[in-house]
């Protein structure tokens, strides 16, 4: 269960609720990842100066929501306004590999990172999926601009060796403020179709959809039925369509598409594939707008999936468990065993994270697997980890092994308890849980 956000911020600062917006009260299975593209985040230089250094506050707000919820940050790009962000079950990150990132510049030139694109892919139990998070040029009458811009961001070139061209993905989502406007009707009679709930009078004058009967580099993108009111633009916290003196045209300006490479060489070739060869599928299960959002003046989109996948990869890359009964009292030790062919490094760590950790860089503290190392041999090897790292008041923690070559997590443990450390008294045990909690990442 896949579920993308497409949010033109306006500048604002996170509301204080997105219960709705991520759907946490859904009555179904949990998402078993978040993607969210968000365009207009306060990109003023002393922020985008300070955001360099530490993650913005749109970022920091999203892990502090979903870390609770057992999610952690797999990825996340920025450009200017631009933000793309990537959130995972842990129960997924052995499976998730060949992470990159890279953006196209196209507004001003392209020296100025005001509009283009966002992109972050990776390799999902063996298939590649690319997702794409855009803001395209605005105004009525620039639609070739967006169409050429668009065209420019998917020659989008990942920088390593292998990598396939955004095209080439097995999935492609794309999404963002693609500034798509409704042509030819006069604002009075979008205004009245939208009134009565009569979008399908609107649909085939929206530029996209015009668009997408014309261009051959557009044909095979999918998108959902666009059931809901007009995305923008919207006086700030209300729903009612833009009262100023420049009274826009309402528009689905955000949206949610995605291109499958197998159906479109299905298409192309006129042949049917079979169950065996169909090995990934994407089936959109809702595609919504979020009307009770007010911070900009666009509503934010949602389109939630199910991505139907036939794994590739069937078995983690390092199995790994602590041994024995741990506390801060002696030295602890970690098991881990890798595949065959695992390209390992001087450079891998194995890492204590508690069970909420927002990021792989989160961790209380690590062990370097060939410089803590205390046995090795074909089926198992031994790291140890110093006590005096170990956190005194005890709780729930795992353990991850990050790879230096992958540039990711490749093996998770099961979750297990730190005992508290009996020799220290319940002041100084409690004493430490306030330091930690003073922790700049753990405000």
């Amino acid at each position: 269960r896949l579920h993308i956000v497409t949010w033109n911020v306006g500048t604002a600062s996170p509301p204080p609720d997105v219960t709705s917006l991520l759907q946490l009260n859904s009555l179904g299975a949990a998402m078993d990842m978040y993607v969210i593209g968000l365009q207009e985040v306060n990109s003023k230089i002393t922020n985008f100066l300070s955001d360099l250094a530490f993650d913005d506050p749109w970022s920091i707000f999203f892990m502090n929501v979903l870390s609770s919820l057992g999610y952690i940050k797999l990825s996340s790009v920025r450009m200017q306004g631009l933000l793309l962000l990537i959130f995972v079950k842990h129960v997924h990150l052995p499976f998730i590999r060949d992470i990159h990132t890279q953006y196209t510049r196209t507004g001003l030139y392209g020296y100025w990172g005001n509009k283009g694109g966002v992109a972050i892919r990776m390799s999902l139990y063996g298939h590649t999926v690319c997702f794409m998070n855009c803001h395209l040029p605005a105004h009525m009458e620039n639609t070739e601009q967006r169409l050429d811009d668009f065209e420019k961001i998917l020659e989008m070139q990942f920088e390593e060796e292998n990598i396939p061209s955004t095209l080439d993905h097995d999935v492609l989502f794309w999404f963002g403020d693609l500034n798509f406007r409704i042509a030819d009707y006069g604002i009075h009679f979008v205004r009245e179709s939208i009134n009565n709930r009569r979008y399908s009078l609107l649909w085939e004058k929206d530029q996209l959809n015009m668009a997408k009967k014309k261009e051959a580099f557009l044909q095979d993108f999918i998108e959902g039925p666009l059931q809901f009111k007009p995305t923008y633009k919207f006086d700030l916290y209300s729903d009612v369509y833009d009262t100023s003196e420049k009274k826009r045209k309402p528009a689905w300006t955000d949206r949610v598409l995605w291109r499958v490479k197998n159906l479109c060489q299905h298409t192309s070739k006129e042949t049917e594939l079979s169950e065996e060869e169909q090995t990934i599928s994407v089936t959109l299960n809702n595609y919504i707008s979020h009307m009770s959002y007010g911070i900009s003046d666009h509503k934010p989109v949602t389109g939630t999936f199910g991505l139907e996948i036939k794994p590739l990869l069937s078995n983690p890359s390092v199995v790994l468990k602590p041994e024995g009964e741990w506390s801060s009292e002696h030295d602890v030790v970690i098991s881990y065993s890798a595949v065959p062919e695992f390209p390992s490094s001087t450079w891998d760590w194995i890492g204590l994270f508690k069970v909420t950790f927002k990021h792989a860089n989160d961790y209380v503290t690590y062990a370097w697997v060939k410089d803590d190392e205390i046995s090795s041999n074909n089926d198992s090897n031994q790291v140890y980890m110093n006590a005096e790292e170990i956190p005194n008041m005890g709780g729930e923690f795992v353990l991850c092994y990050y790879s230096n070559n992958m540039q990711s997590i490749v093996g998770i443990s099961q979750p297990f308890q730190i005992q508290p450390n009996r020799t220290l008294t319940e002041k100084d045990l409690a004493q430490e849980e306030i330091d930690w909690m003073r922790k700049p990442d753990n405000l």
